[in-house]
C-alpha cells in the first residue's frame, strides 16, 4: 500500500486528498494534517465585517467528510519534515510517507512595514473578518477617512478590491458616505494589473468603478509606514485614516522554513515542475498557495506578486491527486499544467454588483480574455460560494 500525506487541509489539501483516494482506492492510504478542525470558504470573508454572512455560514467540520472518504485526518500543526527518512514530524507524533503533498497556504508577512501588524486590518483570517466587523461597528459613531489596498509584495489583490467595493456600499448604507474620504492604494502598475498582467478593458473599467464611487486611487505605490490615524507612503505622501485595510504579502510556512533537507525558495515556496512535483525530490508534491511561481512580467515601480487563491488551489490539487496515482502505476505520462496556463475562472464582488473574470489562461498570451460586469446583482458570486460548499460538504472533490 502507499501512504500519501498531505499537509494542509484547505482547498488544495482537501481537494488533493480526497482524490488520491478515490482514485487509488484500497492501495493507497491517505493522511491529512490540518492544524484547524475546520474547512473554511475563504472567498466569502470579505461579507463577515458587513454582517452579510456568519462564520458557521461559510465553514464546517472537515473531519467527518474525510471519514467517509476514508481519508484518515490528524487534527495537529505539522512541525517540519525529513525527507531523507520521509517522516512528517507533528504535535501529535510522526508520520511516515511514501508520498508527500504540501498544501499548507501561505503565511502573513505583517511586518512588510512597521505598523502593518498594529494598526492596519487584514480581511484573510476569520479573526481578522470579526475585528474588522467590530471596528465597523465604532466606526459609525466617529467616521473619518479609509484607506484600503494592498502592500509592496502582496499578491491577493483582488479580495481587496472586493472589500474596496463592499466597503464603499456600506457607508452608502449606513447614511454616513458623504462624511468618508475613501482611498485606494496598491503596488499594481495600473488598476486592474491584479497579478496576471490585466484583462482586456479592465483599467479603463476599474477607472469608471473609482469616479462613479468617488474614490480616490493612487497605483505604483509603497506603504513605509502605518501609524493610528495614517498611513505614509514611501514617496513620502501621508494620507489620513480613521481605519485601514491592508493586504500584506504572504510567504511560505514555518513547517516548510523549518525543514532543512525540504529545497524550497528564499520565502520558503516549493520549486515545482509543470507537474507540480518538487523539481529535486520525486515523491515530494505541492498545490496551491505554497507552489512557487515565476511572474512573467516585470513590475514597473513597486514589486508585487501573482494570485494563488481559489480555482487554481483547487485544480493544483486534482492535477498533483492524479499525478501520484499515475507514478504509483509507473506510468512517466504525467499532467503538465503551468500555473500561467490554468484558466482564469473569478469573480469579482463590486458590493451586491460583480466582475465575471474569464480567460484561457491566468497569464498571457491567452486566447481568450473577457471582464463582464454585472450591475446588477452579484448572482455568481453567491451561486459559486453556495456550489463550492455543496461539493465540499460532500467531498465531491472531483466536481468542477
Amino acid at each position: 500500500m502507499t501512504t500519501t500525506v498531505v499537509v494542509g487541509g484547505s482547498f488544495a489539501g482537501m481537494t488533493a486528498a480526497i482524490e488520491i483516494k478515490r482514485k487509488g482506492k484500497k492501495d493507497h492510504q491517505v493522511i491529512l494534517i490540518d492544524k484547524s478542525p475546520l474547512f473554511l470558504f475563504i472567498p466569502s470573508l470579505i461579507w463577515v465585517p458587513f454582517k452579510r454572512r456568519e462564520m458557521k455560514d461559510i465553514s464546517f467540520k472537515k473531519e467527518n467528510i474525510l471519514k467517509k472518504k476514508e481519508v484518515d485526518f490528524v487534527h495537529a500543526e505539522a512541525l517540519n519534515v525529513d525527507t531523507f527518512n520521509q517522516i512528517v514530524t507533528t504535535t501529535k507524533g510522526d508520520y511516515h510517507y511514501d508520498n508527500l503533498v504540501i498544501a499548507t497556504g501561505p503565511k502573513v508577512k505583517y511586518d512588510v512595514a512597521p505598523g502593518v501588524a498594529e494598526h492596519a486590518h487584514y480581511i484573510g483570517t476569520p479573526n481578522g473578518a470579526m475585528k474588522l466587523r467590530a471596528a465597523l461597528d465604532e466606526f459609525k459613531k466617529n467616521p473619518g477617512p479609509i484607506v484600503i489596498g494592498a502592500t509592496q509584495n502582496a499578491g491577493c489583490m483582488g479580495a481587496a478590491y472586493e472589500f474596496l467595493f463592499n466597503m464603499e456600499k456600506w457607508l452608502r448604507e449606513q447614511n454616513i458616505r458623504k462624511k468618508v474620504d475613501l482611498y485606494w492604494i496598491t503596488p499594481e502598475d495600473y488598476l486592474g494589473h491584479f497579478g496576471i498582467d490585466g484583462m482586456p478593458m479592465g483599467e479603463t473599467m476599474l477607472k469608471g468603478f473609482m469616479k462613479m464611487f468617488h474614490i480616490h486611487y493612487e497605483t505604483g505605490v509603497a506603504v513605509k509606514e502605518v501609524t493610528a490615524n495614517s498611513i505614509i507612503l514611501t514617496n513620502g505622501e501621508v494620507i489620513d485614516s480613521s481605519l485601514t485595510m491592508l493586504m500584506p504579502p504572504f510567504v511560505g510556512v514555518d513547517f516548510v522554513k523549518n525543514s532543512p533537507n525540504l529545497p524550497s525558495t528564499e520565502v520558503g515556496y516549493i520549486p515545482v515542475t509543470e507537474s507540480y512535483r518538487h523539481k529535486e525530490l520525486k515523491n515530494v508534491w505541492a498545490a496551491g498557495i505554497a507552489v512557487h511561481v515565476d511572474l512573467p512580467f516585470e513590475c514597473k515601480n513597486i514589486p508585487f506578486s501573482a494570485p494563488k487563491t481559489g480555482y487554481p488551489s483547487d485544480e493544483t490539487g486534482k492535477i498533483v491527486a492524479e499525478n501520484i496515482i499515475r507514478t504509483a502505476k509507473g506510468r512517466e505520462d504525467l499532467i503538465k499544467k503551468p500555473w500561467g496556463k490554468i484558466p482564469g475562472l473569478c469573480v469579482m464582488d463590486a458590493g451586491k454588483k460583480e466582475v465575471l473574470i474569464l480567460s484561457n489562461h491566468l497569464f498571457k498570451p491567452r486566447t481568450f480574455a473577457i471582464m463582464i460586469p454585472n450591475i446588477f446583482y452579484d448572482f455568481t458570486k453567491v451561486f459559486l460560494e453556495k456550489y463550492f460548499l455543496w461539493k465540499s460538504r460532500r467531498g465531491l472533490a472531483w466536481l468542477p
